[in-house]
């Protein structure tokens, strides 16, 4: 017998803790976790590392040499994949020629060819989490599609990462459709991942976001620091065809950095710090390095969400390098210089992120907000369709750069949070399902009175 209401308070107390700890994770989420294989990964680095030189204008006769043999294997183990889902992977090529007129880094005419593999939703099949990595590799000079160049952090562990969360998240059921790539022409102007990105909006594909995987694999630093928890995400604060009205709202009612990409990195940065807290999941507020580029840039300039995921410590001795030694130095991108439990961990972020977008619902629309000069913020949206639990309010003061507060609301399209001062937050709404995976938050498009 409960002898005395405090105890009787403690161990209510610590149910309720349990319950929404409970409600917050997902043991598929951890099981998918411990399913992702550094020596899997290895031996796939190595494999796309052993093709010499991976440069997109490079051999594509042989079966030994060059990108032609490369994108060819990486078909083949994605239909491996596929038979032991039971053809579940929809495996094509997905190819645009190119010219020497489309750019300073095009050595000759020739096809860039990407790897594609579709695992559709059950739900929701048209909308698409995508997971890329790039095929291609160069030497020093990009123009050089003969000499050596393995790239086997750049970008053979991000190419192995797509290839290792194709193997894992397979075996499950989603509601929404997931996407596998790899693309080519990276080095000579991102012209792989503009390909498929005008594919994806000539197919009317609704992307939920684009993950970006350029170099996994690196834990030593130029800098002199070893870090194997540490990874960056990089995501532009707002999509770069936004609209003059867009851009005139924001100026009165606040996002500069809230956009669609922005959203979609905190998310990441959400769902690690909850599943992997060993790891340091690092946002950073610029669409890429300091001048520099990626895949996802051109899912961008169509107005999809995509961010990129990377090592948080470069080493450009190993980057774009002809295999030498200067002056005691090592250069070259070569496998020996890989930490492939390192690529196993960024591996999974992906693939847990992937996961838990695609059990979820999708994020609502038309979001608007009100309560100027009030005592309290009111929020109306859209509700999506299908049977979910409902809707969760968050909110952050104007200078967090994570979501600090939420409040779930119940399944309605409207809410209003008392007492919470508008002029003094930021705030969105994201869908949750049954399962407790939550949508993207959507930060307010609109107003009203």
């Amino acid at each position: 017998m409960i002898k005395n209401i405090s105890t009787l308070a403690l161990l209510l107390f610590s149910g309720l803790i349990f319950q929404q700890t409970n409600a917050q994770t997902d043991q598929r989420i951890y099981k998918i976790i411990d399913k992702v294989s550094a020596d899997s990964i290895e031996a796939d680095i190595r494999k796309l590392a052993g093709f010499g030189t991976r440069n997109t204008f490079s051999d594509t006769v042989s079966d030994t040499r060059g990108i032609g043999a490369a994108r060819r294997w990486i078909k083949s183990e994605f239909d491996y994949l596929s038979k032991n889902c039971d053809n579940c992977l929809d495996v094509f090529y997905q190819k645009d020629f190119v010219t020497t007129e489309d750019g300073e880094r095009i050595p000759h005419d020739a096809w860039v060819v990407n790897v594609v593999a579709v695992q559709k939703g059950t739900k929701y099949p048209n909308r698409y989490i995508i997971m890329s990595g790039d095929i291609d590799s160069r030497a020093s000079n990009t123009m050089d599609f003969k000499t050596d160049a393995p790239g086997a952090n750049d970008n053979a562990s991000g190419m192995a990462g797509a290839m290792e969360a194709a193997r894992v998240l397979s075996q499950y059921e989603f509601e929404s459709s997931m996407v596998y790539v790899g693309l080519s022409g990276e080095e000579q102007g991102l012209f792989g991942g503009k390909g498929l990105a005008e594919y994806a909006k000539e197919n009317n594909w609704e992307i939920i976001g684009v993950l970006n995987n350029d170099m996994i694999g690196n834990i030593e630093g130029v800098d002199g620091v070893i870090d194997n928890r540490t990874f960056r995400i990089f995501s532009e604060p707002v999509p770069p065809n936004e609209t003059d009205r867009e851009r005139t709202m924001r100026r009165f009612y606040g996002g500069e950095v809230d956009g669609i990409s922005r959203q979609l990195a905190r998310y990441v940065h959400k769902t690690t710090e909850t599943y992997m807290p060993e790891m340091n999941p690092m946002m950073i507020y610029r669409l890429d390095r300091f001048g520099r580029g990626g895949h996802h840039r051109p899912f961008n300039d169509l107005g999809f969400a995509g961010i990129r995921i990377m090592e948080a410590h470069e080493n450009y001795n190993r980057q774009h390098q002809d295999i030498r030694t200067e002056d005691g130095i090592e250069y070259g991108d070569v496998v020996e210089a890989v930490n492939f439990d390192y690529a196993e961990k960024l591996t999974a972020v992906n693939a847990i992120n992937m996961a838990s977008l695609a059990w979820a619902p999708p994020a609502p629309k038309n979001v608007e907000i009100g309560g100027v000069v009030e005592p309290s913020a009111k929020l109306r949206w859209d509700k999506v369709e299908g049977d979910i639990a409902g809707y969760k309010i968050y909110w952050r003061e104007t200078t967090e750069a994570q979501w600090q507060y939420s409040r779930f609301v119940g399944n309605v399209n409207e809410f209003t949070l008392e007492g919470i001062v508008i002029d003094n937050y930021f705030f969105g709404v994201a869908a949750v399902g049954k399962d407790g995976h939550e949508s993207v938050v959507v930060f307010p498009s609109g107003v009203f009175r």
